[in-house]
């Protein structure tokens, strides 16, 4: 039976502040997955610590509420001992890109096939405005006392540095074109990575939803807003790697780094980069254990009827020995 978005909805308590982007990014999951038709008993989603990490109590699959900084090494445990799981992990700017960047790099060298959000608005909305790693030098949002006076980071370049194979970025406001990216970043094979531009009513006063829809420009447009925020696609970018083609990775990589550094008057969205020639980490595993994808960890017995241990670790002492 087809499954309606209603079906990914819970019944928990939604305490986001009004106006939140997040609602946005709930909604294009919720859309994303019943879409795409998944069993929701084969489907995961694991987060951090912070706003965004709610979105896991508000979607009807299975999921984990982790640590600050920790959803990633998480999620690749999830994904690892049964690959035949939809891994879907989320967190916020802070969350994945302060304490959790380590995991971040690490993530992109894998290629462990899941889809990483991060749920971008320069601040950490759940301790109050400070400032996050997104937040761009010599700004000061109304939570800052003195403006910002730590350097960016770019997390489409560090994602494509990192080695992620797919890399968009979505905007909270924009649900359709969200719902299109969530669901392409599910199907692609390998690590895929979306930054969401996320609106923060609360804390972050500069890039509010009217800010990206370009409200404050509508003097320019002659009354009309000049919105900020544009699709690729609809320009003719194609971020594909196709080195048959003679689109190899390293053209479009730097193709999509010139893009990703478009901000202020136009900032893109959609993707940038999309790599399917590079194998996965579970398509390397098989390299070296064949039955891998046919009995995985979470499949694999151990232990009788009786709770009693039925591991046998023989051979893997036999390697150890001297």
């Amino acid at each position: 039976m087809a499954l309606k978005m209603a079906d990914m909805r819970t019944e928990t308590h939604n305490d986001w502040c009004p106006g939140c982007g997040d609602f946005g990014i709930l909604s294009s999951v919720q859309m994303a997955l019943a879409d795409m038709n998944l069993n929701r008993e084969d489907s995961v989603i694991v987060s951090g610590i912070g706003c965004s990490a709610k979105l896991v109590h508000y979607t009807n699959v299975t999921g984990i509420h982790t640590l600050h900084g920790r959803p990633l090494p998480f999620a690749t445990g999830v994904k690892l001992s049964n690959p035949h799981l939809n891994v879907v992990v989320v967190g916020g700017d802070g969350d994945g890109l302060g304490i959790g960047a380590g995991h971040f790099v690490n993530g992109g060298r894998r290629n462990v096939d899941m889809l990483y959000m991060v749920h971008d608005n320069g601040v950490y909305g759940l301790t109050k405005g400070q400032a996050s790693p997104t937040l761009k030098l010599g700004e000061k949002t109304k939570s800052l006392i003195f403006p910002n006076i730590t350097s960016s980071i770019n997390p489409l370049i560090l994602a494509m540095a990192s080695g992620y194979t797919f890399v968009a970025r979505g905007y909270a406001f924009n649900v359709t074109q969200l719902k299109k990216l969530i669901r392409l970043g599910i199907e692609h094979k390998g690590a895929a990575f979306i930054d969401v531009l996320q609106p923060c009513p609360t804390y972050n006063d500069i890039n509010s939803k009217e800010w990206y829809n370009g409200e404050d420009r509508a003097e320019e447009g002659g009354g009309k807003a000049m919105p900020r925020v544009y699709s690729l696609e609809s320009e003719g970018y194609d971020g594909r790697v196709n080195t048959e083609g003679g689109r190899d990775a390293e053209t479009v990589m730097l193709d999509a780094i010139r893009r990703s550094v478009e901000w202020g008057d136009r900032i893109p969205i959609g993707v940038f980069y999309n790599n399917e020639e590079i194998p996965t980490y579970e398509e390397r595993m098989l390299q070296r254990m064949p039955e891998y994808m046919d009995v995985p960890p979470a499949k694999q017995r151990i232990s009788d009827s009786g709770k009693k241990p039925i591991a046998d670790i023989t051979p893997f002492m036999d390697e150890l020995s001297v």
